[in-house]
């Protein structure tokens, strides 16, 4: 069994910002600065001194493809979204280059199985590069816990054993909002396990995945087995179909919308390939009145903030019981406008960023407008903020009913809408209407309530009196329309390895 050698020697702990607020331009395989300033509102600054803290080597603009850096035919702009600056131009890789890097990774696969076992506020960013390390470091200490069986049958002649074996070639497609930690927690789980990837990251957040297959060579991970693939959104589709359709690929990780992952379904399921995915969510957060309004506040505000409300378990409806919401509201509303500022994320004391770009912040705007066109109160922020066209100020809305937008739609996006409910019956039936499943949240002081409510909330992941609830060492994943398998923890490498089962008779 393979084992994913730790990048220790990447130095993850030590790597300084990314490229912000200036423009870089190609150079071979690279990026270096562009002269003069970048484009963008007078309110934003340019920060293209923080380059010099950052290694050349990470700057990657091409493929990288069985440990060579390989140019395109064409490239594709990728963007700041809070000052709308170019950031560089990025190889555009097709369907001939996907082919090739499926290839790749096939011809590494025979190799490594064999081995033996051994733009959001900058703050949040360096937590996410920890988070990626500490990935890799889980699963290349589980690579050495991939246990067979041996299974005592009636026959005195024979001995069953079972197997553990690497699925082969996997697929793996990442969103951009963990551009990194996306990344490592699937790639990390299959390398130990033993298969090769090809990444197809977003195309809005490529430099992270090409950055990594810098920091990959440098580890000593053999060519072949770590791929990168970026492409622009115009070639998406036919890009993520070659490579989950290529009958060299036998495993399909992805994280992004349940409409995406409907479609990488179907193509799978004409070869039958496995499959694991981490789709959409509409997080319930439910206050009761037992429960302790402080931290119920504080819990609200690390699980609906956090990246700007762009991650897929922050919370998307609140619901507070009748006897709490009041003081529940006031209390929320005075938190946000103490604690959040809206700023460049490089921005010192910036807490929120901007969204990824103008359509998800027309998406806010949308659902704001239609729950205030049907009796929703804004109590705090309602619209765009002064800053560019890529923020949104954060919202509370209060008298929001079912019937609003932003209770059955994924708002991905700075919104905290509150829904008003009576008995612990009815807020589980809201909470358990929607026809996806990731995370769910409450807060209560009555222990029978706690377990109750937990178990029938139907998650995949719940936080009792806690608003961040993601770490290494446990599963992540969800129910219904929210996905297949599990990430992390020690389940998360079951999803690279196949069983087999061995009968040794004549004994």
């Amino acid at each position: 069994m393979a084992t994913c050698i730790w990048l220790r020697s990447c130095g993850a702990r030590r790597l300084g910002s990314t490229f912000p607020g200036c423009r870089l331009r190609p150079r071979a395989g690279g990026l270096v600065p562009a002269s003069g300033p970048a484009p963008g509102p007078a309110q934003l600054r340019c920060y293209a001194g923080r380059l010099a803290g950052l290694s050349a080597a990470l700057l990657r603009t091409d493929s990288f493809v069985g440990g060579r850096w390989l140019p395109a035919a064409a490239t594709f702009p990728v963007q700041d979204p809070a000052s709308g600056a170019a950031l560089g131009m990025v190889a555009d890789c097709g369907v001939r280059e996907a082919r090739a890097a499926v290839r790749a990774a096939y011809e590494a696969f025979c190799r490594w199985r064999e081995v033996s076992a051994k733009g959001k506020p900058l703050k949040e960013a360096h937590g996410e590069i920890l988070y990626s390390a500490f990935f890799l470091e889980w699963f290349s200490e589980e690579a050495r816990r991939v246990y067979g069986d041996i299974i005592h049958t009636p026959a005195k002649d024979r001995r069953a054993l079972v197997l553990k074996q690497p699925i082969g070639v996997a697929a793996v497609i990442t969103p951009w909002n963990f551009p990194s930690a996306m990344i490592t927690r699937k790639v990390g789980a299959a390398l130990a396990a033993g298969c090769t990837v090809v990444v197809k990251p977003a195309e809005d957040t490529p430099f992270s995945a090409l950055a990594l297959a810098e920091l990959a060579s440098q580890a000593g991970i053999p060519s072949g087995v770590y791929n990168v693939i970026p492409c622009s959104r115009k070639n998406a589709k036919e890009v993520g179909e070659a490579i989950c359709t290529d009958p060299l690929v036998s495993k399909i990780s992805f994280t992004g919308s349940t409409t995406t992952g409907k479609i990488l379904l179907h193509h799978a399921a004409n070869s039958v390939k496995r499959v694991s995915m981490e789709l959409g969510g509409l997080a319930p957060f439910i206050v009761f009145d037992s429960a302790n309004v402080d931290q119920a506040v504080a819990g609200a505000m690390a699980s609906k903030f956090r990246n700007t409300g762009q991650t897929c378990v922050c919370s998307n409806q609140f619901l507070v019981q009748r006897g709490i919401h009041d003081a529940f509201v006031k209390a929320f509303a005075e938190a946000m406008k103490k604690n959040l500022r809206v700023g460049n994320g490089f921005e010192e004391g910036t807490t929120q960023g901007p969204l990824i770009n103008e359509k998800a912040v027309e998406k806010v705007e949308k659902q704001v407008n239609d729950a205030v066109s049907k009796g929703a109160t804004v109590v705090t922020g309602g619209k765009r903020h002064q800053l560019g066209k890529n923020f949104f100020e954060p919202t509370l809305l209060c008298n929001v009913t079912q019937d609003m937008l932003c209770t059955h739609e994924e708002t991905f996006g700075p919104l905290a809408p509150v829904i008003k409910f009576d008995t612990e019956e009815e807020a589980i039936a809201i909470a358990n209407a929607a026809d996806v499943g990731l995370a769910g949240y409450f807060y209560s002081q009555d222990p029978a309530q706690i377990w109750r409510v937990a178990e029938q909330l139907e998650v995949g992941m719940v936080g009792v009196n806690e608003g961040l609830i993601s770490s290494v060492e446990c599963p992540f994943g969800g129910v219904k329309q929210s996905g297949l398998g599990r990430e992390g923890s020690k389940y998360g490498i079951d999803e690279y390895l196949e069983l087999k089962y061995v009968c040794y008779g004549g004994l």
